[in-house]
């Protein structure tokens, strides 16, 4: 990058200034501006901004503005979300586009952690996914277990709108076909949108159709308006969701704010974040969108089983050797 950035500044100094330059002072004129930009990116990536990728359900709830406005009240650091899947939220973090991912997968988060691409991973909220529909459910699945209600809706043929962009949401709803025994892919009543929860959730409104959702974005949509799906199944093991934070790894992206996303991940886990996270939702739905998971992981609750079960790692929400230095969260 140097030889580059010398033979550049030389071409510059012929052109504008028509004479040769030394190679020792063409040299310190290159180490300057490498100075200068690095310290122009540290300002523009640094200790008052945090870049976070995210899954869509979290963003599309708008509970990430309102994390991010009390982040910013606290401490005075402004949080840029890049919203996507969880798949490709995390291949932002493997580009090094962000600091901080927030992802729903554990399979994927598993996968990630390993390659060292994140590191410092917590268990921060839980709810449930939904399989929603028409009210009047013309596959007669309401209150039943999940995987027998996509057994109905194979056999019925009703129409099911899937994800398809490789989210936790659509991880989750392959997960149960699989338990189902059923391929869906290629059958004419199932139909990939390919797109975010919401107008996954749109499309299946205009068609009158099935799908799996998030609660959050369910209710915020339904909430506006926007949908008129019934929800048919709404709870159990089967459809438990949990979301995790994790850093990405310094080490693989170097330019990465890995003290600021720390710092995020120590509030988060916090009384302040857990009680920031459990209020969301309350004034405007009269519920909880997202319950806080770290009290409730210190006890031998069903529900800190189950995330136990479906969400740990080697017995962990993050192994030792993928802590990056960061023990003091896990004491």
């Amino acid at each position: 990058m140097i030889v580059n950035l010398i033979k550049f500044i030389k071409l510059m100094c012929l052109r504008l200034l028509g004479f040769q330059v030394k190679k020792s002072a063409l040299v310190a004129i290159s180490l300057i501006v490498v100075v200068s930009l690095s310290v122009s990116l540290g300002a523009f990536r640094g200790q008052n901004r945090l870049i976070v990728s995210t899954t869509t359900s979290l963003y599309d709830t708008g509970l990430l503005d309102f994390i991010a406005e009390r982040y910013f009240q606290l401490y005075h650091i402004k949080l840029d979300f890049i919203a996507a899947g969880t798949g490709q939220a995390l291949e932002h973090a493997r580009r090094g586009d962000a600091d901080v991912v927030l992802t729903h997968s554990p399979s994927l988060e598993r996968q990630f952690l390993t390659e060292r691409v994140v590191g410092v991973r917590k268990i921060i909220a839980y709810n449930f996914f939904i399989i929603v529909g028409p009210g009047e459910d013309p596959a007669g699945i309401r209150g039943l277990p999940p995987v027998r209600a996509l057994t109905k809706i194979a056999t019925s043929g009703v129409t099911w709108i899937s994800r398809g962009d490789n989210s936790g949401t659509h991880l989750k709803e392959k997960s149960l076909w699989e338990k189902a025994g059923i391929r869906p892919a290629g059958q004419a009543w199932y139909i990939e949108s390919g797109t975010g929860m919401g107008p996954t959730l749109q499309i299946a409104n205009e068609k009158g159709a099935y799908t799996l959702t998030d609660t959050g974005t369910y209710l915020k949509y339904q909430k506006e308006g926007l949908i008129n799906l019934a929800p048919l199944i709404e709870s159990g093991e089967d459809l438990l969701n949990v979301y995790s934070v994790m850093a990405v790894n310094p080490e693989e992206n170097r330019q990465v704010n890995f003290s600021g996303a720390v710092a995020f991940i120590a509030f988060l886990t916090s009384e302040e974040g857990q009680k920031t996270i459990e209020d969301f939702g309350k004034e405007e739905f009269g519920v909880s969108l997202f319950n806080p998971a770290v009290q409730l992981l210190r006890t031998d609750s069903a529900v800190a089983e189950w995330i136990r079960d479906y969400a740990f790692i080697e017995n962990s929400e993050c192994p030792p050797e993928y802590r990056l230095g960061q023990e003091g969260l896990y004491q």
